[in-house]
Protein backbone atom coordinates (compact mmCIF):
# COMPACT_ATOMS: atom_id res chain seq x y z
CA UNK A 1 0.00 0.00 0.00
CA UNK A 2 1.39 3.34 -1.09
CA UNK A 3 0.21 6.66 0.32
CA UNK A 4 0.97 10.20 -0.77
CA UNK A 5 0.09 12.74 1.89
CA UNK A 6 0.05 16.42 1.00
CA UNK A 7 0.22 19.37 3.35
CA UNK A 8 0.68 23.12 3.22
CA UNK A 9 -2.28 24.32 1.22
CA UNK A 10 -4.59 27.07 2.33
CA UNK A 11 -5.22 30.73 1.71
CA UNK A 12 -2.52 32.91 0.21
CA UNK A 13 -2.55 36.55 -0.77
CA UNK A 14 -1.73 37.83 -4.25
CA UNK A 15 2.02 38.33 -4.36
CA UNK A 16 2.47 36.10 -1.35
CA UNK A 17 3.94 32.64 -0.87
CA UNK A 18 2.87 29.15 0.10
CA UNK A 19 4.80 25.92 0.36
CA UNK A 20 3.36 22.49 -0.35
CA UNK A 21 4.82 19.22 0.82
CA UNK A 22 4.06 15.65 -0.19
CA UNK A 23 5.45 12.59 1.53
CA UNK A 24 5.25 9.14 -0.03
CA UNK A 25 5.12 6.16 2.29
CA UNK A 26 4.39 2.45 2.24
CA UNK A 27 5.77 -0.34 0.12
CA UNK A 28 8.10 1.61 -2.17
CA UNK A 29 11.13 0.22 -3.96
CA UNK A 30 12.07 3.23 -6.03
CA UNK A 31 10.57 6.56 -7.04
CA UNK A 32 11.43 7.77 -10.52
CA UNK A 33 9.59 11.07 -10.65
CA UNK A 34 7.49 13.22 -8.34
CA UNK A 35 5.41 16.18 -9.27
CA UNK A 36 2.50 18.49 -8.71
CA UNK A 37 -0.64 18.87 -10.76
CA UNK A 38 -3.55 21.22 -10.22
CA UNK A 39 -7.18 21.38 -11.17
CA UNK A 40 -9.24 24.53 -11.06
CA UNK A 41 -13.07 24.43 -11.11
CA UNK A 42 -14.34 23.61 -14.57
CA UNK A 43 -10.86 22.93 -15.93
CA UNK A 44 -8.80 19.85 -16.65
CA UNK A 45 -6.03 18.74 -14.36
CA UNK A 46 -2.72 20.18 -15.53
CA UNK A 47 0.93 19.63 -14.75
CA UNK A 48 2.46 22.34 -12.58
CA UNK A 49 5.96 20.95 -12.13
CA UNK A 50 7.79 17.68 -11.83
CA UNK A 51 11.25 16.46 -10.89
CA UNK A 52 12.94 13.20 -11.73
CA UNK A 53 15.31 11.35 -9.45
CA UNK A 54 18.37 12.93 -11.05
CA UNK A 55 17.07 16.38 -10.22
CA UNK A 56 15.91 17.52 -13.65
CA UNK A 57 12.87 19.73 -13.34
CA UNK A 58 10.04 20.69 -15.64
CA UNK A 59 7.58 23.56 -15.16
CA UNK A 60 4.39 24.76 -16.75
CA UNK A 61 4.95 28.07 -18.52
CA UNK A 62 2.41 29.73 -16.25
CA UNK A 63 4.53 29.11 -13.13
CA UNK A 64 8.08 29.42 -14.45
CA UNK A 65 10.09 31.89 -12.39
CA UNK A 66 7.52 31.85 -9.57
CA UNK A 67 7.34 28.22 -8.38
CA UNK A 68 10.21 25.95 -7.42
CA UNK A 69 9.98 22.19 -7.07
CA UNK A 70 12.47 20.26 -4.97
CA UNK A 71 12.81 16.76 -3.68
CA UNK A 72 14.32 14.95 -0.70
CA UNK A 73 15.00 11.43 -1.95
CA UNK A 74 15.91 10.16 1.52
CA UNK A 75 12.48 11.18 2.79
CA UNK A 76 10.53 10.35 -0.37
CA UNK A 77 9.20 13.90 -0.18
CA UNK A 78 8.58 16.55 -2.79
CA UNK A 79 8.05 20.25 -2.15
CA UNK A 80 6.55 23.07 -4.14
CA UNK A 81 7.56 26.58 -3.15
CA UNK A 82 5.03 28.97 -4.64
CA UNK A 83 5.99 32.65 -4.73
CA UNK A 84 4.36 35.68 -6.34
CA UNK A 85 1.01 33.99 -6.10
CA UNK A 86 -1.76 35.01 -8.47
CA UNK A 87 -5.53 34.49 -8.18
CA UNK A 88 -5.31 32.17 -11.19
CA UNK A 89 -3.15 29.82 -9.12
CA UNK A 90 -6.29 28.93 -7.17
CA UNK A 91 -6.92 25.21 -7.57
CA UNK A 92 -6.74 21.85 -5.89
CA UNK A 93 -3.11 20.74 -6.02
CA UNK A 94 -2.37 17.03 -6.36
CA UNK A 95 0.88 15.29 -5.64
CA UNK A 96 1.96 12.60 -8.09
CA UNK A 97 4.68 9.98 -7.88
CA UNK A 98 5.79 7.55 -10.55
CA UNK A 99 7.22 4.64 -8.62
CA UNK A 100 7.98 0.94 -8.34
CA UNK A 101 6.65 -1.06 -5.41
CA UNK A 102 9.08 -3.94 -5.94
CA UNK A 103 12.31 -4.54 -7.85
CA UNK A 104 10.39 -6.55 -10.41
CA UNK A 105 7.34 -4.38 -10.92
CA UNK A 106 6.98 -1.69 -13.53
CA UNK A 107 6.54 1.91 -12.51
CA UNK A 108 3.05 3.25 -12.01
CA UNK A 109 1.54 6.61 -11.07
CA UNK A 110 0.16 7.27 -7.60
CA UNK A 111 -1.80 10.31 -6.46
CA UNK A 112 -2.37 12.20 -3.27
CA UNK A 113 -5.81 13.26 -2.11
CA UNK A 114 -5.30 16.89 -3.09
CA UNK A 115 -4.90 20.09 -1.14
CA UNK A 116 -6.78 23.32 -1.79
CA UNK A 117 -4.83 26.46 -2.60
CA UNK A 118 -6.82 29.69 -2.73
CA UNK A 119 -5.21 32.97 -3.68
CA UNK A 120 -7.32 35.92 -2.72
CA UNK A 121 -7.08 39.23 -0.92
Amino acid sequence: QVQLVESGGGLGQPGGSLRLSCAASGSIFSIYAMGWYRQAPGKQRELVADIIRGGITNYADSVKGRFTISRDNAKNTVYLQMNSLKPEDTAVYYCNANLQVTRYSGSAPYWGQGTQVTVSS
